[in-house]
């Protein structure tokens, strides 16, 4: 009994994954750069890029089950030691500033959840700000010594409530004629197969990075599978029932937007709160007021903290976990009763709150 309280199973799997690699934000993101015709465009990422990459994924985790230390253990064993340390450290790197400016990010549905707007941030002194996110850094340090248990709970709640809210998305923008007959959608001629063609012009195609970027980093969560109760059948299966939930959100989420905002005129901000506006949206249609917004902020936050304890462990897992002594200091190898790098941790910690206060 207490080992399964330590393990994961494939449910847990693909909810925090899920969190890491999803949100509405991608949605909307995507949503204020293409309009309505990005509809066809997730079709294509998904079909060539996202649903393969989950499986490739979801293969290696079956085949190196017994691996702590996922994509730098699946270079090891398919290539050079040296290689697997590139790819191992260049995959922590990467992560260092992504977690410096995370804490500042988690400031924003906080804001929106106890002021219903988006001007928290411009409310504060900056020293103030960088205290709050040194502070709050230090409290993210201190839950990833706790190991996977923190990880199932945190990460699971945030998959799970992410998932049911951008799932009452897309059930309250679509219910709105029944409670409103007479309600106009947004966009015009949604019922037109000529509306979601897109321009295949020089300008779409630069903006195809950022779909790829939205269904990136599913492999984030490689160093857990031998954390997992079976993981030959399991982990795959956690990957296609992620697949699953982000093709489901991303298509009909997009369509909940377009009934909400006029894809020929987007507002300009819809790319930074577009998510709030959304759900603000919704709240007055419903007469509901903010309840939809603060709802949504405190799960944002709770998903934000979520992605930001992974992003802290699992990169340094990849580093660590089958390092060799030839390219990675002995001393950063110490482990805690949680089986957590604390030394790594402290190095993290170190680095991050000095680009913070820069």
């Amino acid at each position: 009994m207490k080992k399964d309280q330590h393990q994961l199973n494939w449910l847990m799997v693909s909810l925090i994954a899920f969190n890491m690699v999803w949100g509405l934000g991608n949605v909307v993101n995507n949503y204020s750069q293409q309009g309505i015709s990005v509809v066809v465009s997730w079709v294509l990422i998904l079909a060539l890029y996202f649903i393969p990459y989950s499986l490739i994924v979801g293969q290696l985790g079956s085949t190196f089950k017994e691996s702590g230390s996922g994509v730098s253990d699946w270079v090891e064993k398919t290539s050079t030691k040296r290689l697997a340390y590139f790819a191992a450290w260049t995959y922590w790197v990467v992560h260092i500033p992504y977690l410096a400016q995370k804490p500042q990010g988690i400031l924003i549905p906080l804001g929106w959840a106890l002021q219903g707007n988006g001007q928290f941030l411009k409310q504060i002194d900056i020293h103030w700000i960088v205290i709050l996110c040194l502070l709050i850094f230090g409290l993210f340090l201190y839950l990833s010594t706790k190991g996977l248990t923190t990880l199932k709970v945190i990460g699971s709640l945030a998959g799970s409530a992410m998932l049911i809210m951008s799932l009452l998305f897309v059930l309250l923008a679509v219910g709105l004629p029944f409670i409103k007959p007479d309600i106009q959608f947004a966009t015009p001629h949604m019922d037109q197969l000529s509306t979601y063609i897109p321009n295949f012009d020089f300008s779409y195609f630069t903006t195809i990075s950022l779909l790829v970027f939205a269904v990136g980093g599913c492999e984030k969560i490689s160093p857990y599978v031998n954390k997992m109760k079976k993981p030959s059948t399991d982990f795959p299966k956690g990957m296609m029932t992620l697949v699953l939930m982000v093709v489901t959100t991303a298509i009909l989420g997009t369509f909940a937007l377009a009934l909400m905002f006029d894809t020929n005129n987007i507002p300009k901000d819809l790319l930074t709160n577009g998510t709030y506006y959304a759900f603000q949206t919704l709240g007055n249609y419903y007469g509901v007021g903010n309840l939809f917004l603060v709802i949504y902020a405190v799960v944002d936050f709770i998903g934000q903290v979520s992605i930001v304890i992974i992003s802290i462990d699992a990169p340094l897992r990849m580093l660590l976990g089958s390092a060799d002594e030839q390219y990675i200091p002995k001393k950063l190898l110490v482990k805690n009763e949680n089986d957590v790098y604390t030394n790594g941790l402290k190095l993290v910690g170190v680095i991050v709150s000095i680009l913070i206060i820069i």
